[in-house]
């Protein structure tokens, strides 16, 4: 299981970093926690890092978003745990196309 914390801003600028961190640190069919407490903006860019990690990954919980990345990740109804702890403990989410 891996835990990346996201900080800052992701969008269409920077996600292709988001995701080259991810595809360095991380293998496939690995479980994937990210902590999104710092994460101040995301758009749909950072979205598509997600969901993209996840069809690859073994799982991915999401956890302690706010503000607007909560409110977006909320409308697409993608589940954030209220703390990392909790994301941790938690059996993980596949958005795996069926």
């Amino acid at each position: 299981m891996s835990l990346i914390s996201v900080g800052g801003e992701v969008d269409l600028a920077n996600a292709d970093l988001l995701a080259a961190f991810i595809a360095g640190n991380c293998r496939p069919g690995d479980e994937l926690v990210f902590d999104l407490a710092g994460l101040s903006f995301m758009d749909c860019s950072g979205v598509n890092v997600l969901v993209r990690c996840a069809r690859q990954a073994a799982g991915v919980r999401l956890a302690e978003a706010r503000g607007g990345p909560a409110r977006l990740l909320e409308a697409l109804r993608m589940h954030v745990h209220d703390t990392v702890e909790q994301a941790l403990a938690a059996r993980p989410t596949s958005w795996r196309r069926s």
